[in-house]
């Protein structure tokens, strides 16, 4: 029989405190959502006030600037990194730089896309300059709504008559002669019920003395399967022209848009803030926190000094605390962005150098041994931050790649392989490409054993056809 009981257990369990939990959560933000957190806890928290962007922080806190602690001396190498200017608080912007200055509101309406018209809009625009009557204009709108974000109709004439009923009754023959006109608005080829009408829209509105208008016509109404099989011979046969037209008709059609209401955009821009620039300097390389995405807030002083301690300013004192602590977790995602950098550069000073092809097999355990911290803090420092390099800007997760082994034990990255194979491919004889298997024998001969079905894979994700098709093409464009 079972008797209740008491018993003493002694164990460790991980507490996730306050301040851990808002470590955590700013060291994952991104440079753009870390701006706007700090935003609204300076609307929200009487102790964080935002700081001149003339001044430092030493400088307003009364102090002198710290100079910031030197590194210590790298192992000697070919190649040295640096950091530049680790101290968070020392940075010092100029107006053109700061994340959040007075005016950082009508910076942000310069630089936005002003415009923010859908297709729909833009084409109600054009229909309200077309001087239609109000028959028309109705069976022109309910045509416009009936238009997909590609520019093509998705329903049929007989549809959309039936969505005027009962306020205007007209047939399909009225709906497809407004259609005609719907047609003819801005982008070319819009409002289009195939990929061959659409593009014979967009021929029409050419030069009716273009070499090739005319067989550019049949081909977009009759033959465009021909063109995607590439069934070149056989549709000259058809069309019963020479070499010379059908190349200036292919050239025609391949020259429209297939999706006219592309060109249409109603998103903004979307822009990538880089969080750490690299530098080749006559050191080495040199690894830098981007000034503009620091924060530039810190502690109110005047209103700290009049908390007392009664219980009154309980509430002012619980701010002033999260301020603290907030102030402590940016100095801790700062400090741990710059050794994460820091330690990628260091192992991917080929990459920098050559390219990609020199990429070296990196996983997150790897950073994580070098700074001493855990796999899954390297995963949110690296997760939609973004490194500037003299190669281009890349997000810090690019640099970490699975490896394949190598015959005398050493380890190619898959991004390296990535690149060797679109080398390959790019240097290969038009008339004679190169096969998966041939790609693999190539490979193997430079020390890197991949199977043929692997090449096949990393082939694929870079977008590029297999050898047959590119055979084809090569045969085509000769």
């Amino acid at each position: 029989m079972l008797k209740p009981s008491l018993q003493l257990k002694l164990g460790q369990q991980l507490t996730m405190t306050p301040q851990l939990q808002q470590a955590i959560r700013l060291l994952q933000l991104p440079a753009l959502e870390l701006q706007a957190h700090i935003r609204e806890l300076l609307e929200s928290n009487v102790m964080l006030e935002p700081v001149d962007d003339t001044e430092t922080l030493g400088e307003l806190d009364g102090e002198e600037p710290a100079a910031p602690e030197a590194e210590p001396a790298p192992p000697a190498s070919d190649t040295q990194v640096e950091v530049v200017d680790e101290h968070w608080g020392e940075q010092s912007t100029g107006p053109s730089e700061s994340a959040w200055s007075g005016d950082d509101d009508d910076r942000q309406q310069e630089f936005a896309d002003s415009s923010g018209q859908s297709l729909q809009e833009h084409l109600l625009w054009q229909l309200e300059l077309a001087r239609l009557d109000s028959r028309s204009l109705a069976t022109a709108s309910a045509i416009v709504d009936a238009i997909n974000d590609d520019g093509y109709l998705t329903e049929s004439l007989a549809e959309i008559a039936n969505t005027l009923r009962p306020e205007i009754e007209v047939d399909a023959a009225a709906v497809e002669a407004v259609l005609q006109r719907v047609q003819q608005l801005d982008p070319p080829g819009v409002a289009a019920r195939s990929v061959g009408e659409c593009i014979e829209l967009q021929l029409r509105q050419l030069d009716p003395q273009t070499p090739g208008l005319t067989v550019a016509i049949e081909i977009a109404r009759h033959h465009l399967e021909r063109v995607a099989e590439r069934e070149l011979s056989l549709l000259r046969r058809e069309l019963r022209t020479t070499e010379e037209e059908l190349a200036s008709a292919l050239l025609l059609v391949r020259s429209c848009h297939p999706r006219p209401g592309a060109t249409v955009s109603s998103g903004s821009a979307e822009y990538v803030v880089p969080d750490v620039f690299v530098r080749r300097t006559e050191h080495g390389w040199s690894v830098e926190i981007n000034a503009a995405t620091l924060p530039r807030v810190r502690l109110n002083h005047g209103y700290a000094s009049l908390i007392g301690r009664n219980s009154s300013h309980a509430s002012m004192r619980a701010q002033l605390q999260e301020a603290r602590w907030l102030l402590k977790s940016l100095e801790i995602r700062n400090d741990t962005l710059i050794k994460v950098a820091r330690s990628i550069v260091e192992r991917q000073v080929e990459f920098l150098e050559r390219g990609e092809e020199h990429m070296r097999p990196m996983i997150l355990k790897d950073i994580a041994e070098a700074v001493a911290m855990h796999e899954s803090t390297i995963s949110r420092v690296t997760s939609g931050k973004y490194m500037h390099t003299p190669r281009g800007v890349f997000e810090l997760r690019y640099f970490f790649s699975s490896q394949v082994e190598g015959a005398d034990g050493s380890g190619t990255s898959s991004t390296a392989i990535r690149a060797k194979i679109k080398k390959l491919v790019k240097e290969e004889a038009a008339e004679d490409p190169l096969s998966d298997g041939r790609i693999a024998e190539l490979l193997s001969g430079e020390g890197i054993p991949v199977a043929r079905r692997t090449v096949a894979k990393y082939r694929e994700s870079l977008g590029i056809a297999p050898s047959n098709e590119r055979r084809r093409a090569g045969s085509r464009q000769m």
